[in-house]
């Protein structure tokens, strides 16, 4: 069974055209062996089959070390590869369906852009049954295309604010910014090219885990 309390630390969505320096599983491999509490696998353009595949190789490599695997967008990808969750956004399949397929044990992060999207999330469901709200972007950034304007370290607050729910920041994070991001609210830190792209993702790993409070 999963621990839903890893929600908490550096948490690692892949691209695998910014691993310059390593393959995708040898950062996803390091990345856990420097600490991260979360592995989403983000793939954009790849078929699905290729998709499923990773996935499964994903799984294999973090099994060890308890650290979940989430699926970015593809239920039938999580479900085929027995990853420990999804990642969605304002326009995948609706995260209450994602539950009922996927069941309790999973873990379902929801991604909102505006503050309007958070609004009427507690409209619609004022207690959600999700494991995480995602700020995104909180700063402008080339892995994230088509978002709506940044939130800022102000929309972080606004949302710890508002939730209970444990708040994770995504987007244009980095060792310089991290330590901001976390002091305005977040519980988590997803970064890319942070680790992706870095020479050393153990070290890169352990840098960012550093910069969260005891």
């Amino acid at each position: 069974m999963v621990n839903k309390q890893q929600i908490r630390g550096v948490y690692l969505v892949t691209d695998r055209p910014l691993c310059f320096h390593h393959t995708l599983s040898e950062v996803v491999r390091l990345a856990a062996l420097g600490g991260v509490s979360l592995v989403q696998l983000r793939e954009k353009e790849s078929d699905s089959r290729t998709f499923l595949e990773l996935a499964k190789h994903l799984k294999e490599i973090l099994t060890p070390f308890s650290v979940p695997l989430l699926i970015n967008d593809r239920l039938d990808v999580c479900l085929a590869a027995g990853a420990d969750g999804v990642h969605l956004g304002q326009s995948d399949l609706p995260w209450w369906e994602a539950r009922i397929l996927l069941g309790d044990d999973a873990i379902i992060g929801l991604s909102l852009e505006t503050k309007e999207d958070y609004l009427s999330l507690m409209q619609t469901h004022p207690n959600p049954d999700l494991d995480y709200l995602a700020v995104s972007p909180v700063f402008d950034t080339n892995t994230k295309t088509n978002t709506k304007p940044a939130w800022g370290l102000t929309g972080v607050t606004w949302l710890k604010d508002k939730t209970d729910l444990p708040v994770v920041a995504i987007g244009g994070i980095k060792d310089s910014n991290a330590k901001a991001v976390i002091q305005a609210g977040a519980d988590s830190i997803a970064v890319v090219s942070a680790i992706c792209s870095a020479e050393n993702p153990k070290l890169a790993a352990e840098t960012l885990s550093k910069k969260f409070p005891i």
